[in-house]
């Protein structure tokens, strides 16, 4: 029988490229989205003809109900659940005192809700499982990143956040993790100035900058059953850049 993930803000980014590796790897895949269904339709046409099936519903995560109603069709659907990445977050920049407490307020929600509130349903889904839940993160929790505040401070907030699930779902056989990276490469026409991209790769120790399938790989492994004696853990995935001093 093959495994079951619940990909959060799966139809774009690293989302996508997650749902891509897993489907890849036969995985049946529910893409969990918060607004774009032109975004939703481009990803299940990319999808459809890997091994692994997928299909994907629209919810909102910033609110505790969103990930219950996601949570209750995938009890409906599957019956069980053996992957949950939580790869949702907001595209817009911050700074500054020009940061509102509703910006700040909305990006912890998004961050923290599909965790917090799913947690008791995904403990009942992934029970007798090798249940895997993997969080994206990013190196805005720990640093300070231009125009990044409301969520840089969602990201470190979702990083203590796994370390505390990671304890109470330890017992379960549920292993709770995070993959962390800087700048991802978005190719011709990404985000930023093309001189940022080209200092920031040449600094890299690996050559390059990180691409979202180098993250996708690093969240596939943590779901793999070998991985089952890694909890609580933030895993850089950035080819070398964050060893290098500033």
């Amino acid at each position: 029988m093959s495994a079951k993930a619940v990909v959060t803000g799966g139809t774009r980014g690293v989302g996508l490229a997650v749902a891509r590796r897993l489907c890849a790897d036969g995985t049946d895949v529910l893409l969990v989205y918060g607004h774009s269904d032109a975004d939703a339709k481009h990803a299940l046409d990319a999808l459809t003809g890997l091994p692994g099936t997928v299909t994907a519903v629209r919810a909102d995560l910033t609110a505790p109900a969103g990930v219950v109603r996601v949570l209750g069709e995938v009890r409906e659907t599957w019956g069980a659940l053996d992957v949950f990445v939580h790869a949702a977050a907001q595209r817009r920049p911050s700074a500054g005192p020009r940061v509102s407490l509703r910006d700040v307020r909305d990006d912890l929600a998004l961050a923290l809700a599909p965790l917090l509130a799913g947690v008791p349903v995904l403990t009942d889904l992934m029970a007798g499982r090798p249940g895997r839940v993997v969080a994206v993160s990013s190196a805005g929790a720990g640093q300070v990143v231009p125009s990044y505040l409301t969520q840089g401070v969602a990201k470190a907030a979702l990083e203590s956040l796994v370390r505390y699930l990671a304890v109470e779902l330890a017992p379960a056989g549920i292993t709770v993790n995070a993959v962390s990276t800087s700048k991802i490469d978005k190719g011709a026409g990404g985000e930023g100035p093309a001189h940022v991209a080209a200092t920031l790769a040449a600094r890299t120790p690996a050559g390059r900058l990180t691409t979202a399938d180098d993250i996708a790989d690093a969240v596939a492994l943590l779901c793999r059953p070998d991985a089952g004696w890694i909890h609580g853990q933030v895993v850089t995935v950035d080819g070398g850049l964050s060893l290098v001093a500033g």
